[in-house]
Formats: C-alpha cells, structure tokens, sequence
C-alpha cells in the first residue's frame, strides 16, 4: 500500500501554508514518524526548507509539467515513509489558466490525482464565520477534492476561535489546529521567496520553536487519521503499477560537475536523482568558495541562485573563472540556468547599479538596478542539438527571476512559449558548447 499523505493549502498565498507544514513535518519527525515531504508545482526553496525539517528530500509534485508517469514515481518515492505532507502553491484551485475548471498545476489536481485530502490553512484576521463560507468554498468547488479539516492561522484568541469553530462544525469541517498571532513563527523572505535554508544560521532553532507551536495548538493525531493512501497515477493503465520512467530529460553526461553554495542552489532534487539513476556521478563544487569545477568533468552546471548578492565575489573567483572557461575551451558543454546563466554571460549589474565582469563565454547583460518581474512556465523547443537534448526538443521549465536583460547577442537557444502558448522574450543563447536559459528545466515534453 503506498504511503498515507495529506496536502496542506489555502485559499491564497499568504496565508501560512509554510510555516504550518513546516511545523508539522518537525513536529511529526520529533514524534519518531518518518515524514515524506513534497511540494505542488514549481519551487527550488520551500522544498530545501522540507528537508532541513523532516531529515528527508522533498520533491515537487508538478501536474503542469510532469507526466503521471513520473508523478506516480516520485509519489512512490515515498514508500516507506509514515505519513506524506504536500505543501501547495499560490490558492488551493490556482495555476496556468484552465476555463471552467482549477487550472493546469493547482495544488487541486496534486489533490485529485493523488486521492490526498485536503487541510485547508485559513489566514482568519478580520474574519469570523466569514471563514466558513469561505471553506465551504473549496470544499464543494470540486467534487474529486475532499477538503477534511481545517486549521486557522492567526487567530487573535479564545473568543476569536469560537466565533469560527462552531459554522465550521456545523458544514462538517472539523478544526484541527489553531496558531496564534505570533511574529516569532516566521522565517526570513527575501525577493525570490523564503531566504535559502542553508543560509539561515538558526534555522534549526526557527523550525524547533514552529514546531513547538504546532505540536501545542494542532491535533497531530487527529492528521494522521485524516491521511490517506495515495492512489494509483497510472502508467498505461490507470489500475496498474507505476512504472518508473526518469524524466524525459535524461543526464546530460557521466561526470557532471555541479556548482552548490549561496549563489546556486535551484535545482530540483528529481533531476539529480533521475542523474544519478542513471549512473552520472555528481561533483559538486564551490564558486564563492573559488573552487574550479572538477577537470575530469564532461558537464558543467551552473543552476539559478543568488548571483546578484554576490557577484562581487564572483567577479574575483579567479580559480571558478579560469576553470570554468578551460572547460569551455576543450569543448565541454557547460549550461547555466536563471543565475547560472547570468555568471556566464559578461556582466551582470547589481541592485546599487554597480557592474561586475561575468565568465564572458556568452554575450548576456543583466542588471538588477531596475527589476521587473520574469515569472510563469515556458515550453522550449531546441533550435539545435546541445546539451540539452537534439534539435527540435521540447523541454518544461519555469521561469522566475527579477533581472532586465541589457544585451544579449549570441545565438537564441529555443524558441519559447507560456502556458497559454503565447511566445514570450525568453530564448535563452548559445555560443559553441556553452549554453544558457533563464527558465530552470522540470522535465521534457511530448513533442
């Protein structure tokens, strides 16, 4: 029987969904259970966040990108676990527009495909039995979704509770937990989202004192009997077995030299799993500690990051630099992704409007002096045979990034589109074996 899981959402963004499954994935792991974190839709960040709470890697569960196929594998990749919890994205019915129906990505089709129920966080400050009304929303929006408890978030006290409690009771929607309004239960934001685990030097003791909330005002027994079994995805049939099927895109190469410190850490755990499935060695190393990557190398990989708060440093990593263009020099591929791609271009400008001399193996300009937003998911098709994959491959990404590009004159690396198939500036570039894209890869597509 696959592992019993629950997935917690809300109605919008805001609303504590973190930092309650945060709670709940410390607080459970305190209790001995072996928890299996995930999380809907495209994130590099709460995911790290998971891992630092429940001592397990988190993987996202993507219903825009992923096939069943390999949403089915990574649910199985929970097997063995006591208990699931997938932490949604954005409200519980929101994703690439879908008229007449949640759209394509919700945390609602995670929920539908899966058979999880539904714990709804409801941010209820300036609420009463309002908060009801709005649960019972969602809990009839869609029939295949079954919303089974509550949690409210941010309750101002006792009285507050049972002004909420009993509309609640009266719909059939029990409440299992009630947080206060407590400014310590927060953790640090920056502009991509939550600052980077690694980087929060007490995490530990953030996570221990939101667990400790959780476990007071939360009735985690009662969770654990909510949880269910998650049901079969299918393969070519929706009764049979998974199938494990890596993601369509495969390991770039057999020694792939990975750079992983504060200015790059988005890389989605699925795709170094499918890389290491299928036998690539992963060598991680560390530009801002101007580490070169390994020489014996056939791939280099620069994911997305924090570039912009420290390219000063980078800009002196003469090791990383000279390193990095020798690769270039013998013709290893060498791919960079959101960030990655902005270190290998030739100048990056930071927030203060100062410049800083990038890598120079492609032509990019970026600047952060003036931001402007780059969010949603893109489909790419290959102009040529790269790194990535042949001519007229189709790859899923999600761009997310806050640069202005200045210049960029290589050659485009694909020809992009969003979610609704509308073309969109993103191209990428590509100059002999180096290649690079704002959109961070999720997995390939059909062509």
């Amino acid at each position: 029987m696959s592992t019993p899981g629950f997935v917690v959402a809300a109605p919008a963004s805001g609303s504590g969904k973190t930092t309650v499954t945060l709670g709940l994935l410390r607080a459970l792991a305190r209790r001995g259970a072996t928890v299996q974190p995930y999380k809907c839709g495209p994130d590099y960040i709460d995911p790290a966040h998971h891992a630092a709470a429940a001592g397990r890697p988190s993987f996202n569960l993507d219903t825009f990108a992923m096939d069943r196929v390999l949403l089915a594998d990574l649910v199985a990749a929970g097997a063995g676990a006591d208990v699931a919890v997938a932490e949604g994205v954005m409200g519980l019915f929101d994703g690439a527009g879908h008229a007449g129906r949640s759209g394509r990505g919700a945390t609602a089709e995670v929920a539908a495909l899966t058979g999880w129920p539904v714990v709804l966080v409801l941010d209820v400050v300036g609420q009463a039995e309002t908060a009801a009304a709005v649960a019972l929303g969602c809990a009839r929006y869609r029939s295949d979704v079954t919303v089974a408890g509550v949690i409210l978030n941010r309750v101002a006290g006792e009285r507050h509770r049972d002004l909420i409690a009993p509309a609640l009771a009266a719909i059939g929607l029990p409440v299992v937990g009630t947080l206060g309004r407590d400014a310590r239960l927060t953790l640090p934001e920056r502009h991509l989202g939550l600052v980077q685990a690694a980087e929060t030097a007490d995490l530990d003791a953030r996570l221990d004192r939101i667990a400790d909330a959780v476990a007071a005002d939360v009735d985690l027994d009662a969770l654990m009997r909510l949880a269910r079994p998650a049901a079969v995805l299918g393969g070519e049939s929706e009764t049979a077995a998974p199938r494990f099927r890596p993601p369509r895109l495969q390991a770039p190469g057999q020694r792939i030299a990975v750079a992983q410190d504060a200015a790059f850490s988005f890389l989605y755990p699925h795709l170094v799993r499918a890389w290491r499935a299928a036998g690539a060695d992963i060598v991680p190393f560390s530009p801002l500690a101007d580490e070169a990557p390994d020489a014996a190398a056939d791939v280099v990989w620069l994911p997305g990051g924090y570039p912009e708060l420290h390219a000063g440093r980078l800009a002196a990593a003469e090791r990383f630099l000279t390193g990095l263009r020798a690769a270039a020099a013998r013709g290893v591929p060498v791919h960079g992704e959101c960030g990655g791609f902005m270190v290998l271009g030739a100048g990056l400008v930071d927030a203060a409007g100062t410049r800083h001399a990038m890598a120079g193996l492609l032509g990019l300009e970026t600047s952060f002096a003036a931001r402007k937003l780059h969010l949603g998911y893109r489909r790419a098709r290959l102009r040529d045979a790269c790194v990535l994959g042949p001519a007229g491959a189709v790859l899923w990404g999600h761009e997310f990034h806050y640069s202005v590009t200045l210049a960029c004159p290589d050659a485009p690396l694909a020809d992009c589109t969003d979610a609704g198939g509308r073309a969109v500036p993103e191209s990428g570039a590509r100059r002999g074996s180096v290649t690079g894209s704002f959109f961070h890869l999720i997995d390939g597509a059909p062509g």
